[in-house]
């Protein structure tokens, strides 16, 4: 973990959580890169918190919920080893663990659920709708520009973008492209995207960069 990260963000609901999500980010602690700013731990658990709300508000049932939990801890396990193709990546690392305790089927749909966090996003099931939405919650938060910066600083280490122009293009054209799937996110967190937007426009317009 980066040295300046604050502490771990608090799992709600952590006793829902079946053991083998703590092992895993046991090794997200451990294991991944130091360089990470975005993909965290605390991006982690900020998923795992926001999925909790899903499963809470739709009251989701006992089996499906262990699994969007178990995906939700998962999704980002690849990046300890790249960011590319991190989704498959994690799939393909954390089915030893997977394996101890879920059957073939739900091993199948903890996948499913993974791969429906890569963007573009594109999910097959209500249940992807909701780990797909949770992966994207921050673009309709107040805490959209902590976390924004901290994604910039990242990508500025993978050599996606080099200065504040390039980033502030990039953030406009990713939000004028994205939907959230659910109806809880179009309601809660739409209109507070679509004002951002507005916002980084403007100061696209009224900077010299």
């Amino acid at each position: 973990m980066n040295a300046l990260e604050f502490k771990y963000m608090a799992l709600f609901n952590k006793k829902a959580y079946p053991e083998i999500c703590f092992k895993i980010l046991d090794d997200l602690k451990e294991k991944l890169p130091d360089h990470l700013t975005y993909h965290t731990v605390n991006h982690v658990i900020d998923v795992a918190n926001v999925c909790n709300t899903y499963i809470e508000h739709f009251n989701i049932g006992k089996d499906m919920a262990k699994l969007i939990r178990i995906a939700s801890i998962s999704h980002d396990y690849g990046y300890i080893i790249s960011p590319t193709d991190h989704e498959e990546r994690s799939i393909v690392n954390i089915e030893p663990y997977l394996k101890t305790v879920l059957t073939n089927e739900e091993i199948k749909i903890v996948n499913g659920l993974i791969r429906a966090t890569k963007v573009p996003q594109q999910p097959k099931t209500s249940y992807e709708e909701i780990i797909a939405d949770a992966d994207l919650d921050y673009l309709g938060r107040k805490d959209y520009d902590i976390l924004s910066h901290n994604l910039y600083e990242e990508f500025v280490h993978y050599n996606v973008v080099s200065n504040q122009k390039e980033w502030l293009n990039l953030q406009i054209q990713f939000l004028e492209n994205h939907k959230y799937h659910t109806q809880f996110a179009r309601v809660n967190r739409e209109k507070a995207k679509a004002e951002k937007l507005k916002e980084l426009k403007v100061i696209l317009t009224t900077n010299n960069f």
